[in-house]
């Protein structure tokens, strides 16, 4: 191997990684949108890494700092259960389906929320666990089905009526 090449290689590999890297990082934290994006609305503080949002069958709100683990699902999209085949597949409910995330949640990773659902300010949602129902705020819930564990102190000062 030539000298310049001996001198090069190390650069070149050291940027070859950090392209690498930087590229991965990317994908962990780019979300999908499958249906109508216009019935996603992400305050600008949340931190949603690489979440699902379906929008089919309603609105999903998520609020402000609210933050997600990494591959969290959120469904407002369903198909009839009651149809078959191609039907089955095309049979989906355009509305009552939406989700609102308050301010301040944390779904850890691998949640999976399916709406009809509110999930109130700064309640904790537990790795792997899956939301059907409305979450109280300041409320920590786990499992399939998520249930309620405890209640998560509020901050000194804070309204016990407000989130």
């Amino acid at each position: 191997m030539r000298l310049l090449d001996r001198l090069l290689k190390p650069t070149v590999d050291r940027l070859l990684d950090e392209r690498i890297e930087v590229e991965g990082l990317e994908a962990l934290y780019r979300y999908r949108v499958h249906s109508d994006p216009a019935r996603l609305h992400i305050d600008p503080t949340a931190v949603v890494n690489n979440a699902i949002f379906n929008t089919g069958g309603g609105h999903i709100t998520v609020g402000p700092y609210v933050f997600f683990g990494h591959n969290v699902c959120v469904l407002a999209g369903v198909h009839d259960v009651e149809k078959f085949g191609l039907e089955r597949q095309r049979a989906i409910p355009r509305s009552g389906y939406d989700i609102d995330i308050c301010e301040g949640v944390w779904l850890a990773t691998n949640v999976l929320v399916a709406g009809p659902v509110t999930i109130g300010a700064h309640a904790v949602v537990g790795g792997g666990s899956i939301v059907r129902k409305d979450v109280e705020p300041y409320s920590v819930v786990a499992g399939n089905p998520a249930r309620f564990i405890k209640y998560v102190s509020r901050p000194a000062g804070e309204n016990p009526q407000g989130g």
